[in-house]
C-alpha cells in the first residue's frame, strides 16, 4: 500500500524530469504500481482509511511523484456533475485543447507540495487525451472544466512541470486571459 512517506516532495529530481514512455504491453511491476496508485487515491478519499493511515486526500497521482520516471498516472474523482473518473493510464497524451482557459477559484494543491501555494493556475478549459488503460485498451477521452484541469495537472508531472510554474509571478490572482472560473 502506498503511504505518504512513499510520495516524494518538492526538490526531488524526479519531479523535474521528463518521464519516459512505458513500453506496451506494460510489465507486471508497472501494472501493479499503477493499481497501487489508484488504490492510494481511493483510500485517501475514504475518511476512515485516510485518518487511520494519515493520508492526504488526492484526486490524481503521477509515477514521478513516487520517484518513478515513467509516463503513468492514476486519477479518481467526481466532477461537479457527479460523473466518476477512475483511471490508471499509461502514456497519457494531450492531443488537442481549446483556446479557452479555465482555473480553479480555490487554486490547486499537490501531494508532493507540503505548503499552500496561492494563486490561479491557468489551464485549457477542454482537452482530448489519448492513453492506454490498465486493461490494455486504447482510450480517447474528451474532458472539460474540472476533469480537464485534473488531467492537465497530472500530465504536467510527466513533463517535469509543477502546478505553481503556471501561476503569474507578478500577480498570483490575475485572472488569466480568456478564462472561466471553476468553483
Amino acid at each position: 500500500m502506498i503511504m505518504m512517506d512513499d510520495i516524494v516532495r518538492e526538490g526531488h529530481p524526479s519531479l523535474r524530469e521528463v518521464a519516459g514512455e512505458v513500453l506496451l504491453p506494460p510489465s507486471e511491476e508497472e501494472l501493479e504500481l499503477l493499481n497501487d496508485m489508484l488504490t492510494y487515491l481511493k483510500n485517501s478519499q475514504d475518511e476512515k482509511v485516510c485518518s487511520k493511515y494519515n493520508l492526504r486526500p488526492g484526486v490524481g497521482l503521477a509515477a514521478p511523484q513516487l520517484g518513478v520516471s515513467k509516463r503513468m498516472v492514476a486519477l479518481h474523482f467526481e466532477d461537479l456533475n457527479g460523473k466518476l473518473y477512475s483511471y490508471g493510464l499509461l502514456n497519457p497524451k494531450i492531443v488537442s485543447h481549446s483556446v479557452e482557459k479555465a482555473y480553479l477559484t480555490a487554486g490547486e494543491g499537490c501531494l508532493s507540495v507540503d505548503r499552500n501555494v496561492e494563486g490561479y493556475v491557468p489551464r485549457y478549459a477542454r482537452i482530448t487525451v489519448t492513453a492506454t488503460d490498465l486493461d490494455g485498451n486504447k482510450l480517447k477521452l474528451r474532458l472539460r472544466d474540472y476533469a480537464a484541469i485534473v488531467f492537465q495537472h497530472e500530465v504536467d508531472h510527466l513533463n517535469g512541470i509543477m502546478f505553481y510554474d503556471h501561476i503569474n509571478d507578478d500577480n498570483p490572482y490575475a485572472i488569466p486571459e480568456n478564462a472561466k472560473a471553476i468553483e
